[in-house]
């Protein structure tokens, strides 16, 4: 596993002597849920951790979980090609919950039968609790749950009690008799249903017995002693762009190794207006972080230059960004580890998780790594969602104004500029970009939207100024309000807003004649458009 991600907290547990951290495994089998269903027993205070469905039992096992949960998935179990459970995790008889889907499978692999329902239920349902539970202490025996399936258990095997019904499923809800076995049918993880948080907080502390306390100063803790650990008396480049995840991790290896980080800021000229600029004096003057700033304009534009395809470009910037690290790394030498600050998100887009998986766009510091390289890489935030990487950036100390900036990716405005780049197209991305952000600070919206920015599209659309005929670009704005990235909803700004935004544009920036804006949410976009 990577650094950090051993664990999040040294929660204590004396096993025979010796501390044990708590861990939820999540077996993934494809649902649109999973990476809630981690969220949410992270906010209940344990360390979760996504792993794909058809994890063998003994992986599983190696990793000593203190419990396991089973998630949803769009798949059919009785159909030949739906993944399946290695049924080895139930003789590990670590506590288990299995929702939905997580419910249909354990049920057919261990003597029940599922089918097709008569009555496929989609949204909320009415649940009703029809003998006792540790699961559903503390909850109403009726209360409203959130529905998402066509199939149904439609037997239990033996050892198995029914607890629950819906309308539409007669087992809604089972528990082993003999072992911490639990199984529902709704989902626990959505706000849709009332008491779902209740209902996970039953299983990890009434059923698993845990202690719970995960927090980001326990996982700050922890993260330093895995990077001194991991690079005992060796150096390490980091990465560092200026945004909050690269910064975040340039301050944690900073606190763990001290003057053995080198940061190395690439100006590859696909940064925003004065990026380089402000980066320099906060983290290396205002900071004092070691900073190297690395003119990497021309080789940059150089190998882009034709490109217009999102993942050759991604796939470019991330060998290029590699051979710029190296580089610096033999410069500042001798540097065996480097630092960079892939999220969550970015390793689930990637398709680094989770059965089925699709690759939804590669992320430069994930996918769009070469196969081989010199350095080896510590990516301490690799497990954590944007919002608990922006806790971490407090628990170490940093100032708001560094840890709510607006996400920024590593591509840059490469993947803003739609179609091949050039320096031209991305002068106009830049001052467009920096005047739709100048009008959200002005109006007091930047810091009630999660992430903005400007798009530069490939077309071009007839207009007039001074009278006369023009024929230049268009602009897409885009603002979204998230908690972590991986779903999102297109912020509602002010008409006013936006009209001051798009006269600025259209009248400031030469080459652009016609401003729009984005209202769309994710799904079905993504919140980056390339």
């Amino acid at each position: 596993m990577t650094v950090a991600m051993e664990s999040g907290a040294r929660q204590a547990r004396r096993r025979g002597g010796r501390t044990a951290r708590e861990r939820v495994l999540i077996l993934d089998f494809g649902s649109q849920y999973t990476q809630l269903i981690a969220r949410r027993v992270r906010e209940a205070g344990v360390f979760s951790e996504i792993v794909p469905g058809t994890t063998s039992a003994s992986e599983i096992a190696a990793r000593d979980p203190s419990a396991l949960i089973l998630s949803g998935s769009p798949a059919s179990g009785y159909r030949a090609e739906a993944p399946l459970p290695d049924a080895g995790i139930y003789a590990l008889d670590k506590p288990l919950l299995g929702i939905c889907y997580g419910f249909q499978v354990t049920a057919q692999l261990t003597g029940g039968q599922v089918a097709k329902a008569a009555a496929a239920e989609y949204g909320t349902a009415t649940f009703v609790v029809d003998r006792p539970s540790p699961l559903f202490a503390g909850v109403p025996r009726r209360f409203r749950a959130w529905m998402s399936h066509g199939d149904e258990v439609q037997a239990l095997g033996e050892g198995w009690v029914p607890v629950a019904h819906t309308a539409n499923a007669r087992f809604a809800a089972a528990r082993h008799a003999r072992r911490p076995f639990h199984l529902i049918q709704f989902h626990p993880e959505v706000v849709h249903s009332t008491y779902g948080k209740r209902v996970l907080q039953n299983f990890l502390f009434r059923i698993a017995g845990l202690k719970g306390g995960w927090s980001m100063k326990g996982f700050l803790e922890q993260a330093v002693a895995d990077i001194r650990a991991r690079v005992k008396q060796g150096h390490i480049v980091c990465g560092l762009s200026g945004g909050v995840d690269s910064t975040v991790v340039a301050t944690l290896c900073h606190r763990a190794v001290g003057r053995r980080l080198q940061c190395v800021l690439v100006d590859h000229g696909l940064l925003r207006l004065g990026e380089a600029e402000e980066v320099a004096r906060e983290l290396g003057e205002k900071r004092r972080l070691q900073l190297t700033v690395v003119d990497a304009r021309a080789r940059f534009l150089d190998r882009l230059a034709g490109v217009s395809d999102p993942e050759r470009k991604r796939r470019i910037i991330g060998a290029e960004f590699i051979a710029v690290f190296e580089e610096e790394a033999r410069r500042h030498g001798p540097v065996e580890f480097l630092a960079q600050g892939t999220l969550y998100p970015d390793v689930i887009e990637s398709a680094s998780a989770g059965h089925g998986a699709q690759v939804i766009k590669t992320h430069h510091n994930v996918g769009g790594l070469p196969e081989r390289m010199n350095l080896k890489l510590i990516e301490p935030l690799r497990l954590l969602f944007k919002d608990e990487v922006r806790a971490l950036g407090r628990a170490l100390g940093l100032p708001d104004h560094l840890v709510d900036r607006h996400p920024f990716p590593g591509p840059g405005l490469a993947v803003r500029t739609l179609g091949a780049v050039n320096a031209a197209d991305l002068e106009i991305l830049r001052k467009a970009d920096a005047i739709f952000i100048e009008e959200l600070r002005r109006s007091n919206w930047y810091h009630r939207t999660w992430q903005a920015f400007a798009v530069l599209l490939p077309v071009s659309t007839v207009g007039v100024k001074g009278d006369e005929r023009s024929y230049e670009r268009v602009i897409a704005l885009r603002a979204v309000h998230s908690e972590d990235g991986m779903t999102a909803d297109w912020t509602r700004l002010p008409a006013s807003l936006l009209a001051r935004a798009s006269s600025r544009i259209a009248n400031e920036v030469r080459g652009v004649n016609r401003v729009v804006y984005d209202c769309t949410s994710k799904p079905p976009a993504t919140i980056e458009w390339e």
